[in-house]
């Protein structure tokens, strides 16, 4: 028997087994958990998600905000629910590829215990300045920061964040050294570098973007590998810092052991979801660009971020709050 057919069959089993047939699926209303506040970029990207998957699998799909001890409560829940599809997860790369490495205690492991469905989009993670810095580029902010060690405080989310470890990232690569102050989240870390409280900012573009079109935040670059098709201009840290990247995905998830088939039809739904014009213009006008993968996909990124940032978190010596 080939491993094709093997797995077929398994699927058949495990749909057996979960009481359910992808044919029948879903026969009542899905629970799509968000693990952070309502309000956020994910929650708004799990919302419009929502909405899609309800026209095309004919049932309801109640977004259910379920925060805390960053997002290790709400992704807990998924992780520990019966993986017939009635419970899913919008996770990121955070929960999934940080959180096991920054905290002490874990109620899940990020890898073991879900299945990747598909990723949906990437967030663009800017790196910002206050008007009081006088670079206008990537270069000039490194020069700036040697000729004042430690002058230049950056703000972050908190410790163990994607903002922390996108700052002590550049530091490292650039040699240089500023001061860290971290926050109890994201919205007073930018109002900080908006009222030059902090100099220096990572964070989404979905945070920042709006206070760089009103000149209060100067954009220097992002932090992906590459540039964004929605910021073609914008160049990357890595432009200037060769090898220095870190990437910020969104996917949906759920518990360890689906059904082979019900993950291949979840797939389908959430690529049209992400494919949807609306969806693509609404997420584009936040600074989220949308994407789509296959399972496989999804899995081999989920492995590589999580080996990728595991080895770095170590390396650095961060932990999380």
């Amino acid at each position: 028997m080939n491993f094709s057919r093997f797995r077929h069959l398994l699927g058949v089993v495990l749909l057996g087994a979960a009481g359910i047939t992808s044919a029948a699926y879903p026969e009542k209303p899905i629970t799509l958990i968000v693990p952070w506040a309502a309000g956020g970029s994910t929650d708004i990207l799990a919302r419009a998600l929502g909405e899609q998957l309800s026209k095309s699998l004919g049932q309801p799909v109640i977004v259910d905000n379920r925060a805390g001890a960053s997002g290790n409560i709400g992704s807990n829940m998924v992780a520990k629910a019966r993986p017939d599809g009635y419970t899913l997860l919008v996770g990121s790369m955070s929960t999934h590829a940080m959180n096991p490495f920054l905290m002490q205690s874990m109620p899940f492991k990020g890898v073991e215990d879900f299945t990747p469905i598909a990723q949906l989009a990437n967030v663009i993670n800017t790196l910002v300045v206050s008007n009081s810095v006088p670079a206008k580029n990537v270069k000039e902010l490194i020069a700036y920061a040697k000729a004042h060690p430690g002058k230049l405080n950056y703000a972050t989310a908190g410790s163990g964040s994607t903002n922390h470890l996108s700052a002590v990232l550049f530091e490292k690569a650039a040699n240089v050294q500023m001061t860290h102050i971290p926050y109890k989240g994201g919205a007073p870390a930018v109002l900080d570098t908006v009222a030059d409280q902090t100099q220096v900012l990572f964070s989404a573009g979905t945070q920042t973007l709006p206070h760089v079109k009103t000149g209060k935040l100067r954009l220097l670059a992002v932090t992906e590998a590459k540039r964004s098709a929605l910021l073609p201009d914008v160049p990357t840290v890595a432009e200037t810092l060769p090898g220095y990247e870190l990437s910020v995905w969104y996917g949906l998830f759920g518990p360890a052991n689906m059904p082979n088939e019900l993950v291949e039809r979840l797939n389908a739904a959430a690529n049209a979801a992400m494919m949807d014009s609306a969806v693509k213009a609404r997420m584009e006008g936040i600074g989220v660009e949308v994407t789509t993968t296959t399972p496989a996909q999804f899995s081999t990124l989920l492995k590589a971020d999580y080996s990728h940032y595991g080895k770095i978190i170590r390396e650095l010596g961060i932990k999380g709050e």
